[in-house]
């Protein structure tokens, strides 16, 4: 079956929190803080396949979500970035975001 027009939601991940954490050792008395930064959340990118014609794999699967990032943690430790989601879709597909109407590509 060809389907050309799918209404799906998307989002992009969330960034990690920072850690609030401050060193503490016996003989450092102001040791200062050492809280890592969290990580970066991951982004969608629409690539275009040229062996696909139809928006079919989105008909079923509406929800695509990118990975968020991991919180950062003590010792200047950071969080891992989250990992980008891909959507591949046919040449010519025009995406719009749903609210506002503009056209995003």
């Amino acid at each position: 079956m060809f389907i050309d027009s799918s209404d799906i939601y998307i989002r992009s991940g969330k960034g990690g929190d920072g850690s609030v954490s401050f060193r503490r050792e016996k003989y450092v008395p102001a040791g200062g803080p050492d809280g890592g930064d969290g990580g970066k959340g991951g982004s969608v990118i629409f690539e275009i396949e040229e062996g696909i014609n139809t928006l079919n794999d989105y008909r079923y699967k509406r929800k695509h979500l990118a990975e968020n990032g991991e919180n950062g943690g003590a010792k200047r430790c950071f969080g891992k970035d989250g990992k980008d989601l891909i959507l591949k879709v046919p040449e010519g597909t025009v995406i719009k975001d749903t609210d506002s109407g503009k056209i995003i590509v």
